[in-house]
């Protein structure tokens, strides 16, 4: 592994990562390329400068929480600061931590809190509320931290899908059933696809079309489109996506849930997708079961609707 004062090959010219600033710019660089065991160099040496300069005033997601205390052999509090989805997507790591660490507590969002229930390996589970944790610990940690501390690549991330088991929910029909998300969070509206872009999609013959759309986006949603089976049981629609046989969804908490699940899932991103996504490839090494459909360029959903529409009708009429 290169030193963390070495400049990594990942690094786009004119960017020096001797500002924080910088710094995160030659980290998602390196993220998106593939380059991880360099990414890890580059968090090294911002470990190291934010030391002494924890902020727990800052927004929760904004936090930096591990200091750089080895975990080997203590008692690990995990904190799980940023969305669902993060969460989802990370605790995968909780079983290798508990291997070198000697206690591990996962403070989660409450609403998760029975669905990681499911996962073997898992360790005590608390739930996450606005104050102090009063639980017994001697390091603490951000969830999406693990990654880090483990030096996960993508060629050593775990391929052990699913790692939830929820119990089934029994089929509900005999068309290809296909589960529905349009819209993410409000706090980036550009993940959002038009739904008029993918009404054709209840116009394909043998397709069931089951909306998981939860929030606000859901008055979208025109009389008679789909059948709304959602859920803001997380647990309750962990168990509904293991009936379906693909889940279309943009950038949110049910493509994670759908990815840790197993379940073959295809993921719509606009253009300058999170680092997670990394570039050039309509794969995840996050989620064997997932295939990306990219926005050519920003704004742009249009060729994702088609390609989406037309990939459906081949799949289901083969």
């Amino acid at each position: 592994m290169r030193s963390p004062r070495s400049r990594p090959r990942c690094v786009a010219d004119g960017v020096s990562p001797q500002t924080p600033q910088d710094a995160g710019a030659a980290w998602i660089n390196c993220m998106r390329r593939g380059a991880w065991a360099e990414a890890w160099a580059i968090s090294d040496a911002i470990l190291t400068a934010r030391a002494s300069a924890r902020d727990w005033h800052a927004p929760r997601h904004l936090q930096a929480i591990w200091d750089g205390t080895p975990l080997q052999g203590r008692s690990v509090l995990v904190r799980c600061y940023h969305g669902l989805g993060d969460t989802i997507q990370f605790i995968r790591f909780i079983p290798p931590l508990r291997e070198i660490a000697s206690e591990v507590t996962i403070w989660a969002q409450p609403e998760l809190i029975p669905l990681l229930r499911t996962m073997p390996g898992m360790g005590r589970l608390e739930p996450l509320h606005d104050g102090t944790p009063e639980i017994v610990h001697e390091v603490d940690i951000e969830i999406m931290e693990l990654a880090h501390v483990l030096r996960v690549t993508p060629e050593t991330l775990s391929a052990e899908i699913p790692y939830l088991h929820p119990p089934l929910t029994p089929s509900r029909d005999k068309g290809f059933a296909v589960g529905l998300v349009w819209a993410a969070g409000e706090f980036d509206p550009q993940r959002a696809i038009p739904l008029r872009l993918l009404e054709p999609l209840a116009e394909l013959p043998g397709v069931t079309l089951h909306i998981l759309q939860r929030g606000p986006a859901l008055d979208e949603r025109p009389q008679g489109f789909g059948i709304d089976l959602g859920s803001d049981d997380v647990l309750a629609l962990a168990s509904l996506m293991l009936s379906l046989d693909l889940v279309i969804t943009v950038d949110s908490m049910p493509a994670h849930l759908a990815g840790a699940l197993g379940v073959p899932v295809w993921l719509l991103l606009r253009h300058g997708a999170d680092w997670r996504w990394m570039e050039g490839s309509d794969t995840s090494p996050w989620y064997p079961s997932m295939r990306l459909f990219r926005q050519p360029s920003p704004g742009d959903w249009g060729p994702v609707a088609r390609e989406v529409v037309a990939r459906l009708r081949e799949h289901v009429v083969s």
